[in-house]
């Protein structure tokens, strides 16, 4: 059965973490001495310049999965936001240097984010908790936490449009860069295909428990497991309770 509540928190804390996350790029470039996102509109916690369609409808697919937790089906909060360009030869760290530092940025603003967030969610709970509408607060905070944490960790994939993509190609040398830049254009069907095609075909072929399969859970999981963590005395249960309710 699908929790409608905990699909619209999800989708909310995704566009929140979203705006967030592509700002961090485009302050980062500026730092660095390139005010191209600036000029572009990207330097904003306006929704509109940062959302991407595709990605946007992913999060609200995976979002609206019904909540199974006997199969390790979990809602959840995966999907990107519009690539923040940089011109690489005004950063002033050098071009590599530069867009290695602007990728960086965001995956980094997503995990420290979600982390602030946890810490909150454990400071305000003794005060949330025992009201039937607050501890929806509580909820949010929580499941906001792990959708920026879970932003994080799907960044690290080297896949365009995703951080690690461009981790990646700073770090190649020139030929093989070029040569990865050929993915580029493939890139949000091959994070589709990841995240709905394989999942699919695995249940089909009854190998759905192979890692590559479930990938979508394992990165919630890793997130959960992190949020966790730093929510004190409550933990892991704590942040499940989120997903339960």
């Amino acid at each position: 059965m699908i929790n409608v509540l905990l699909s619209l928190m999800i989708v909310i804390s995704f566009l929140a973490a979203i705006v967030l996350h592509e700002c961090s790029h485009a302050l980062m470039a500026l730092w660095l001495g390139d005010s191209t996102p600036r000029a572009e509109g990207r330097l904003t916690l306006r929704l509109r310049p940062h959302i991407d369609p595709l990605g946007t409808l992913m999060c609200v697919i995976l979002a609206l999965q019904p909540l199974n937790a006997m199969a390790g089906v979990y809602p959840l909060g995966l999907g990107w936001g519009q690539p923040v360009k940089p011109d690489p030869w005004k950063l002033r760290t050098g071009a590599n240097t530069g867009v290695l530092l602007v990728a960086c940025a965001g995956l980094v603003s997503s995990l420290l984010i979600g982390i602030v967030a946890a810490v909150i969610a454990d400071f305000v709970s003794p005060f949330l908790i025992n009201n039937f509408f607050t501890v929806r607060i509580l909820q949010l905070l929580v499941v906001f936490a792990v959708v920026n944490v879970s932003l994080a960790i799907l960044n690290l994939l080297p896949i365009y449009p995703l951080d690690g993509y461009q981790i990646l190609y700073t770090l190649l040398p020139s030929k093989q860069a070029v040569q990865f830049s050929r993915s580029a254009t493939y890139g949000p069907f091959i994070i589709l295909i990841i995240f709905f095609v394989l999942p699919f075909i695995g249940q089909l072929a009854g190998i759905s428990g192979f890692p590559l399969f479930r990938l979508g859970f394992y990165i919630w999981f890793g997130a959960v497991n992190l949020v966790g963590l730093f929510t004190g005395h409550g933990g892991l249960d704590f942040v499940l309770a989120a997903y339960s309710q």
